[in-house]
Parts: structure tokens; sequence; C-alpha cells
């Protein structure tokens, strides 16, 4: 479980362009934690976790293994930022299924 969170924060953390530093400084932690973090030498407590989780996008769910699809919370946006989104969305679920891809 420990190497599935540190794979995790290295790939949710690269999709989202953060560096080590960007993210550590986010976080108010050191660089070399979020290192220690991304090679499976330590893993983030509670608190970080939540963090990250805002931060990177995504859930503690998916953030911990226990869950394989990724989702991207929306609580944080306003409903014109949400009906944006899920136009994106909906383009891309388009030009997918057009295309044969998927």
């Amino acid at each position: 479980m420990v190497i599935q969170i540190a794979e995790r924060i290295k790939e949710l953390r690269e999709k989202n362009n953060l560096t080590q530093t960007e993210l550590a400084r986010r976080l108010h932690v050191t660089r070399s934690s979020v290192n220690a973090w991304e090679m499976a030498i330590s893993i983030p407590s509670t608190e970080k976790i939540l963090s990250l989780c805002s931060i990177l996008h995504t859930t503690s769910d998916y953030l911990l293994g226990l869950d394989t699809g990724e989702t991207l919370p929306l609580y944080q946006y306003s409903q014109k930022e949400k009906e944006l989104l899920y136009q994106l969305a909906r383009y891309f679920d388009e030009i997918h299924n057009n295309s044969g891809e998927t």
C-alpha cells in the first residue's frame, strides 16, 4: 500500500505540473519530505493526505489505493466553473466516442 501511495503522489504531482519543491511549499513541508513520500520511505500524515487531495485534485480513496478510478472533486468550484468543466468533459467524451478511442 505504501508503494501505491508513493506512485500516486508522484503521478498526480506531475499531472498537476508541480515540482517536489512547489508541492512542498504548498504543504508547508520540506522538499525532502515529498521526495521521501514518493520513494515510499515514509508516508504523509493524515492532515497532509487531506491537503494533498485538495492540492492534487483527487480523493483520499484514490490516493490511498482504495479506488482505481480518478476523480476530480468539484466542491471548491462555483456553479459556472462546474458547468464549464462538464462541458469540457462532454467535449472530450464526444471526441473519444467518434474516434473509437476509450
